[in-house]
Formats: structure tokens, sequence, C-alpha cells
């Protein structure tokens, strides 16, 4: 039953996102996104390795995400992307490989069998970015963020690290 977490920045997502996994020890599969490209997304990185459980597997996405959840799918699996808008940062300037990306991750999420749970930025809050790849992206993501949440069971929005239930039943 996939699950999208969407929320600004600092709102809690990612917190959230671990809540709802197992925490009786059972593997948790956490792909991560994020490239520590500056000393600030490295510290981001850091603080998100500590809070996770030790007994979790972290897979560094490479790219092809849907690729990466399916591998890891099974009926009792459980994976954790953190997240969906990171991982959109790196494909950002090729438009025909971004909309191939999402669309193989639309495409692989209703045939997963096991749990998971999607931590995605919501971009399109704040104000109309001035440059041309700003909002490139938050299009972008936008245009991402609504065709996942149509392949989800339940999506939760957080704002001041609360969860705000916009589609399914609260976990």
């Amino acid at each position: 039953m996939p699950t999208l977490v969407l929320g600004g920045q600092r709102s809690g997502k990612s917190r959230y996102a671990e809540s709802l996994m197992p925490s009786d020890g059972r593997s948790v599969t956490y792909i991560a996104t994020a490239i520590g490209n500056d000393e600030a997304m490295r510290e981001r990185i850091r603080a998100h390795r500590a809070r996770r459980p030790a007994h979790w597997r972290t897979l560094e996405c490479q790219g092809d995400l849907a690729a990466d959840l399916a591998a890891n799918d099974g009926p009792d699996a459980y994976q954790l992307v953190d997240c969906l808008t990171l991982w959109l940062t790196a494909l950002v300037d090729d438009a025909d490989r971004a909309s191939a990306g999402i669309d193989a991750l639309t495409q692989t999420l209703p045939q997963l069998s096991g749990s998971v749970v999607l931590v995605s930025n919501e971009t399109g809050l704040g104000v109309v970015p001035m440059d041309a790849i700003s909002r490139r992206f938050v299009d972008l993501a936008g245009r991402m963020n609504q065709a996942v949440a149509g392949c989800c069971e339940r999506v939760v929005f957080m704002a001041a690290g609360l969860p705000m239930h916009l589609k399914g039943t609260q976990p």
C-alpha cells in the first residue's frame, strides 16, 4: 500500500514517514536520494543516518527509482524513499528523462506488493520562482506529486510536525 508524505522544508515529513515503518526489527529498505554536494546537505544526510535504526538497509538511488523499488519489493517488504524531490533534482535538466522517470515510477507503484512510503516536498506553496530552472523544477515537482498521489492509497500533508490526512485512512 503506497503512502505519500508531503510537506514543506522542515515540516516533519521524514520523521513521520520513518514512524510508519515497523518498529519490531523487521527489515526496512531506506532508499536515499540526496547527494551531499555541500556541507549543509552532508549535515542533513548525517542527521538522517543517525536517526535510522541500525538494522535498516540503506540503498543510494542512482537515478532509476522505479527499478530500485521493484528490485526490493516483496509481500513482506518495507521501503521508504526519502525524497522524491531530491531524486527529481538530478533529472530536472533533462525533461525527457524526468518525464520518463516519473512515468516509470507511477507505473511501478501500483504493481508493488510490499509497503512503500514516499517523502516529497510540496514546492508549490511559495512564491513563483524568478529563474527559469526553478520554475521548471517547481512545475515538474507539482506534476510528479499529483501523479504519485494518484497512485497512492494514502496521502499525508505535514505542517509544523502535524500530519493532515488528505487521502485514505490513518495508519
